[in-house]
């Protein structure tokens, strides 16, 4: 409660570098904050053309022409925005060496900052995709409302094993080194460019304990097929992803101190 407190107290400074972030990303373009819009826009449209239209690949199961790539993009951005708060998350203590050093204030301000922009420029992002299933007729109804919970799940999850590894790689630098490559054999390990029901049975079963192909899916489930997921799936991730924060604050506090003499 002391540290919800404290970081409370300081929004105003959470924000603000939120606010910095997003602005000095596009500080000397012509277009400037329209390249938000206009980077996923150009991803969404590629692979609706050239999936639905060029290659006219089908999903198995579904008859919309726009299924796979729906069930494509639906993967796509959700791990993008988990891979965006992991990735920015294991380094965010040491990209901030000078402002620890010199400033005192709620440490754990920093991965709460890369939560903000990350959720923020997913927002911006998945907000274009929500027009295009609007205006394509593939708009899931009442269980897009499923996202919402999916997500935050996704979040916790992402948030605890990236201060965990953040905290790890100040003492250990191969961490973040090691972590980009897990990364990509994650990424094809999940069920995202191809349905997990064309592989294998063993393999189905291996990939259930994969906890992001268990979000993933359920952001396509809603997405593709407008149901409701199977929430019981997600309850060994909402758990992971608790005890991760756990863990994560755990060490936090325990080597608060010697982070800055690292650094």
């Amino acid at each position: 409660m002391a540290m919800l407190r404290s970081l409370w107290a300081y929004r105003g400074f959470i924000l603000g570098s939120v606010r910095r972030e997003f602005q000095s990303r596009y500080q000397n373009s012509l277009l400037g904050a329209a390249w938000t819009v206009l980077n996923p826009l150009a991803m969404i449209v590629v692979y609706t053309v050239i999936f639905s239209q060029v290659m006219r690949a089908r999903l198995p199961g579904t008859d919309s022409s726009f299924a796979y790539s729906i069930y494509l993009c639906a993967g796509l951005l959700t791990w993008g925005l988990f891979a965006e708060i992991t990735g920015r998350a294991q380094t965010v203590f040491l990209d901030n060496a000078g402002l620890l050093k010199k400033l005192n204030f709620p440490r754990m301000s920093l991965p709460l900052t890369v939560v903000t922009s990350a959720l923020l420029n997913f927002a911006i992002v998945f907000s274009l995709f929500t027009a295009f299933l609007v205006l394509s007729g593939n708009f899931p109804g009442w269980a897009y409302l499923g996202l919402l919970p999916v997500l935050a799940v996704l979040v916790l999850f992402a948030i605890g094993l990236g201060v965990t590894l953040g905290i790890l790689n100040v003492f250990f630098r191969d961490i973040g080194q090691f972590f980009g490559i897990f990364l990509q054999f994650w990424f094809w390990l999940t069920p995202i460019v191809y349905p997990a029901n064309i592989l294998p049975e063993p393999v189905q079963r291996y990939l259930g304990f994969n906890p992001m192909g268990r979000l993933i899916g359920a952001c396509q489930e809603i997405l593709v097929h407008g149901r409701w997921p199977d929430w019981w799936r997600l309850a060994p991730v909402l758990l992971l992803g608790m005890l991760l924060c756990m863990f994560g604050l755990r060490l936090f506090r325990r080597h608060a101190g010697e982070l800055v003499d690292e650094l």
